[in-house]
């Protein structure tokens, strides 16, 4: 039997006064990539803000839970140090903290080290090649005077450093040109590869990333439900017909 990390029952959250996510049901196995897909407005970043622990967004019903652990009862720090990621769609820019400065420290929090500096330079260049990433890359502050692009390589940097249990990439294909796509697509497949136990989930629009990086799950959303989940052929319907083909009942498969 397959071991369990993301299992979601019935969850339903708001954003304010308004209600977003409306009965979500959601099983993620170890080393399994989920993709969720839906129109703006749909739920899919709303879904990513509540797995990460973001209070903006109050859970009104339902539960999650992350290898055996209730998520609702840990605090956002608390759920990181468990090994739940979140890539974000809008980075800041952190002034007068470089790169290799801040993934060094989130590294020995993570693994509950004390790695040196050298020795972290050292684990940073080989992640950093893995997504085609110049060496002075690791020596700018933080976002600051990114383009889209390196933001997105950013978070995909992130992730290779800390090696989750659960990677939530939020739109991280977003504005990507090919070359771009191809390198977060590198990031993803080697940790899959490195840690085949960690779990995916991938939220977008589109299924380009899909050609580069082969999913076993992909749900729509619309209105705050998942209305249908299969395989892989459901994003190239998608590509066909656009959203207006799923309905609002939800697929007997999910």
């Amino acid at each position: 039997m397959q071991e369990k990390a993301l299992i979601i029952r019935k969850l339903a959250a708001n954003a304010g006064d308004k209600n977003i996510l409306r009965g979500i049901d959601i099983t993620v196995d170890a080393g399994e990539t989920h993709v969720i897909m839906g129109p703006n407005g749909s739920g899919k970043s709303t879904l990513a803000q509540v797995i990460s622990g973001n209070p903006a967004y109050p859970i009104t019903t339902g539960n999650m839970e992350f290898n055996g652990k209730d998520l609702a009862d840990l605090l956002p720090n608390e759920r990181a140090k468990l090994g739940v990621f979140l890539s974000f769609q809008y980075p800041l820019e952190i002034s007068g903290v470089n790169v290799a400065s801040f993934l060094r420290l989130i590294y020995n929090k993570r693994k509950r080290e004390s790695l040196s500096p050298i020795k972290f330079r050292e684990l940073l260049e080989e992640k950093m090649k893995i997504i085609d990433m110049k060496g002075d890359f690791s020596e700018r502050y933080l976002n600051e005077g990114f383009s889209g692009g390196e933001k997105k390589k950013m978070e995909i940097l992130q992730m290779l450093v800390l090696e989750p249990e659960l990677a939530i990439l939020d739109e991280v294909d977003s504005g990507l040109d090919i070359d771009a796509l191809k390198s977060v697509a590198n990031g993803v497949n080697y940790l899959r590869r490195k840690n085949p136990s960690t779990a995916f989930i991938i939220i977008t629009h589109y299924a380009r990333i899909l050609q580069y990086v082969k999913p076993n799950h992909v749900h729509i959303m619309k209105d705050g439900r998942i209305v249908k989940s299969g395989g892989f052929e459901i994003a190239q319907k998608l590509e066909e017909t656009g959203y207006k083909e799923f309905g609002r009942e939800v697929d007997s498969k999910n």
